[in-house]
C-alpha cells in the first residue's frame, strides 16, 4: 500500500513539474490566431514569455486579464511577449477582445493544448493556467488560478 501510494505521488508530482520536452512541443505547437493564421511561441525565442491559458467563459480568467493587459504595458519594452490561448471559438474570443481591448496575442486552443498545459504543471486542467518562460525557454513560474497584478510583477522582475 505504501508503495502504491508513493509510486502515485512520484508520478503525480512529476507530471506536475514541466519537462523541457512539454515546452519545446509548446514553443512548436501551431496554434491559429483569431484570423485563423497558424502561429508558434517559438517566433518569440529569446525573450520572456508570459502564455495564459484561458477561456471566455471562465469568471476567474476574465478578472485577471486587467492585470494582464496593465503589466504587459509596463513591460513592453523588456522583451516579454504575452499571449493568450484560449479554449473557445475565435469569434467569442474576438468578441471579448474587442470589449476588454486586449492587446496581446490571442490564440485558439484545442485538446492536445490542454493536454500540454498538463504537462507543463496543470494536472487539474483548471483555467486560467499560466507558464512564464525565461529568455532561455526555461519554465521560470507556474500558476493555476487567476494572477494579481503584484503577482506577475513580482515574477517578471528577476528574469528582465
Amino acid at each position: 500500500m505504501v508503495a502504491a501510494v508513493a509510486g502515485f505521488a512520484g508520478y503525480y508530482f512529476s507530471r506536475a513539474n514541466p519537462t523541457e520536452s512539454a515546452v519545446q512541443a509548446l514553443m512548436r505547437a501551431p496554434l491559429a490566431d483569431l484570423s485563423g493564421k497558424a502561429q508558434m511561441l517559438s517566433q518569440w525565442r529569446g525573450k520572456v514569455l508570459v502564455v495564459n491559458f484561458w477561456a471566455t467563459w471562465c469568471l476567474p480568467c476574465r478578472a485577471e486579464i486587467p492585470a494582464l493587459i496593465k503589466v504587459r504595458k509596463q513591460n513592453i519594452l523588456n522583451s516579454v511577449e504575452f499571449v493568450g490561448i484560449a479554449f473557445d471559438s475565435a469569434s467569442n474570443v474576438r468578441d471579448y477582445a474587442k470589449e476588454m481591448l486586449i492587446d496581446y496575442a490571442l490564440w485558439i486552443g484545442d485538446p492536445e493544448t490542454l493536454a500540454l498545459s498538463k504537462d507543463l504543471g496543470n494536472p487539474a486542467g483548471v483555467l486560467p493556467f499560466t507558464v512564464v518562460l525565461d529568455s532561455s525557454g526555461k519554465v521560470a513560474y507556474t500558476h493555476a488560478g487567476a494572477l494579481t497584478e503584484a503577482m506577475l510583477r513580482a515574477v517578471l522582475a528577476p528574469l528582465l
